[in-house]
């Protein structure tokens, strides 16, 4: 019995791990997709990731523990996740390696085409990143072809279904429109006009696109649960754009937040018991307890989650503090404005 309860333990705590990267991490690809848009110099340019520079690669943290959790909690789902969604998740992370190459190199050249190559590896690297998530999430939930020796046995075509390309583009959509209201709240000057502004565009197509999903997803594979889930995410999403259009930043970041919070929340109800369900037969599919570790290795994992998970959170929660400021172009040092300059 202990088991069982821990295998459902360890499947929530995944999926909140899976929530705090998306509606973390999915602000900082939505800054990058958005330097193109958003910037219209170099000093803008710089501005704009100087937003996300403090605390980008601790939002990575959540992936390498929800990966590693994953792992360790239920091997046979990670077995069949990482063999059958192999290229999507090896073209993530290599779009994610390109994505902080640039946050690490861009700035140590001083020629303008130094700066526009690592600001092309930044924006393909985010938009790549976030459109294959949604891609693979949308397959999760919804079931792949995975057969009697728990083996999935579609391709990559098979993934590249409307469904799972729906998923793509609202993921994409729903970054962008978190990553520009947080420019908008960490900004000042005319960058935080337009992100604004371009948040509250955005947010009208991310809406619409989000609610088709949600009812395709609720149709396909929803409860109650996932139901209410995916209505809050709708509502809150509406909410945050309203608030951008009052010139709320705050109330409008904490709106998309907690659309993103929903949603992938939402998912994650919608696939419970099942971990990747099978589309070829309902008997294959992976649940939380033919998928799950022993017992004992659950018992372990849960005692050291209670200690250091608190810590964790902790220290991220100090850095957002410690960097809550907003930042504009009469931040940016007289020395790089030289630089980009000659």
């Amino acid at each position: 019995m202990l088991g069982l309860e821990l295998t459902t333990v360890w499947f929530v705590l995944i999926a909140v791990l899976w929530i705090g990267y998306f509606a973390l991490e999915g602000f900082d690809f939505g800054v990058g997709m958005l330097v193109p848009v958003l910037a219209r110099d170099e000093t803008e340019r710089r501005v704009m990731i100087n937003t996300v520079g403090p605390v980008w690669d601790g939002n990575e943290v959540w992936l390498l523990v929800a990966g590693g959790a994953t792992f360790a909690a239920f091997p046979e789902w990670y077995a069949t996740l990482f063999s059958g969604f192999y290229l999507p998740l090896l073209l993530i992370l290599v779009a994610l390696i390109l994505r902080n190459l640039s946050f690490e190199f861009r700035h140590k050249g001083d020629t303008a085409q130094w700066r526009a190559r690592w600001d092309t590896a930044l924006i393909g690297g985010s938009f790549t990143a976030a459109f294959l998530w949604g891609v693979a999430f949308a397959n999760i939930t919804a079931g792949v072809p995975i057969d009697a020796e728990k083996d999935f046995t579609g391709s990559l075509l098979t993934l590249l279904n409307p469904f799972g390309l729906l998923g793509g583009v609202v993921m994409v959509l729903l970054f962008l429109t978190h990553g520009a209201m947080f420019v908008a709240l960490k900004t000042d000057g005319e960058i935080r006009h337009r992100a604004r502004a371009l948040a509250v565009r955005i947010g009208l197509a991310a809406a619409v696109a989000a609610v088709v999903f949600l009812t395709w997803t609720q149709l396909r594979t929803g409860d109650l649960a996932s139901a209410a889930a995916f209505v809050a995410a709708a509502a809150l999403l509406v909410a945050g754009i309203g608030a951008a259009r009052a010139g709320r930043e705050g109330w409008a970041f904490l709106g998309t937040f907690l659309t993103v919070v929903l949603a992938v929340a939402g998912l994650f109800l919608a696939l419970f018991p099942d971990v990747m369900p099978s589309t070829t037969d309902p008997a294959y599919s992976l649940t939380t307890t033919n998928a799950a570790a022993t017992p004992y290795t659950l018992e372990i994992m849960t005692w050291v989650a209670l200690v250091f998970t608190p810590i964790v959170i902790g220290y991220q929660a100090w850095t957002y503090w410690v960097f809550r400021k907003r930042i504009s172009t009469r931040h940016i040092p007289t020395a790089r404005l030289a630089d980009s300059a000659r």
